[in-house]
């Protein structure tokens, strides 16, 4: 059996502890082989720097970027809040601003044309140019044009209705009358002339008069159709007015058949036909009633039959 060897262990540490000594010594010596640095001391004086104060300082220049780094930050997400609820504000508010600038537009639109239109109507390219008369036959359409000889070269606005009345009122025979402007320079004059509805014998011979009196014309004689107006009291008196407005409700038919009309009174209207029969008319109401009755009653008995119809009562008619 083999017994164990013992190493000596003497040797050895004798070894380990003359390798510490060496290297005790060689640390106090300082010497050139020396494996272990040296710190040097800063140099003293104005120059010489305190560490503490140097990790002071950029302590606070680090906190100070940082605080800047998170300002801007801070200033970034600001911006882009902003900016988002602008477009959100622009997102709700888009149809309203459709809305407004489409009623803008419409209105600009509006008032551009009215200006336009404006400025247009009283240019010179609107001047009045032609005068066309249309209704006259009495009436000579050349002195109607000729009254408005003044007034050519007006803008058409600018001819105001006092001054078409004033150009016309030299002409009695127009009882009515109507104007139209036709663009660029043209104004059309409409006339109803005065139609007469009888005769009257005045003291400067016979003259046809309408149903206001106003004397259309001068005659030798009475023409077939129109009946010969007597009445109390001349064109101005109640009587007349009412002739008038008999004759002017009767039918051309009825009214050429009428030789000569009387009223004693507006109340008291009479005719006599050229056949010698009478009609009783009474007032001017119910014209229209009375000659739709008289026409009935001369068809079931003719004028050359019956002396007289009394219409005065439309509704309980007589024939004698």
């Amino acid at each position: 059996m083999t017994e164990p060897i013992a190493l000596p262990t003497t040797a050895t540490a004798d070894r380990s502890t003359t390798r510490r000594s060496a290297t005790g010594t060689r640390d106090r010596d300082g010497g050139a082989g020396a494996s272990t640095p040296t710190t040097r001391d800063a140099p003293s004086g104005d120059g010489a720097s305190d560490p503490r104060g140097t990790a002071t300082v950029t302590e606070a220049e680090g906190s100070t970027a940082s605080d800047r780094a998170t300002r801007r930050r801070q200033g970034a997400a600001e911006r882009a809040r902003r900016r988002y609820e602008r477009r959100e504000v622009r997102r709700f508010t888009k149809r309203s601003r459709l809305r407004r600038a489409t009623w803008i537009a419409v209105l600009a639109s509006v008032v551009g044309l009215a200006v336009a239109a404006v400025a247009v109507a009283y240019s010179p390219l609107m001047a009045l140019r032609e005068v066309r008369v249309e209704g006259a036959s009495r009436i000579a359409a050349a002195d109607v044009r000729a009254a408005f000889d003044d007034r050519m070269g007006t803008p058409l606005p600018l001819i105001a209705p006092d001054e078409v009345q004033e150009a016309l009122s030299a002409f009695p025979l127009i009882e009515t009358y109507s104007i139209e402007t036709v663009p660029p320079g043209t104004l059309v004059v409409r006339l109803v002339e005065r139609t007469p509805v009888g005769v009257l014998d005045a003291s400067g011979g016979l003259v046809s008069v309408d149903a206001a009196g106003v004397v259309v014309d001068r005659l030798d004689e009475r023409p077939d159709g129109l009946p010969l107006i007597e009445v109390e009291g001349g064109i101005d008196a109640p009587a007349f007015r009412a002739v008038g407005r008999v004759l002017r409700s009767l039918p051309q038919e009825l009214r050429q058949g009428i030789a000569s009309v009387a009223a004693a009174s507006a109340d008291d209207v009479r005719f006599e036909l050229e056949t010698g029969a009478s009609v009783v008319w009474g007032n001017a109401d119910e014209s229209s009633l009375k000659a739709a009755v008289l026409q009935d009653l001369m068809a079931a008995a003719p004028p050359d039959v019956v002396d007289r119809y009394d219409v005065s009562a439309p509704l309980n008619p007589v024939t004698e």
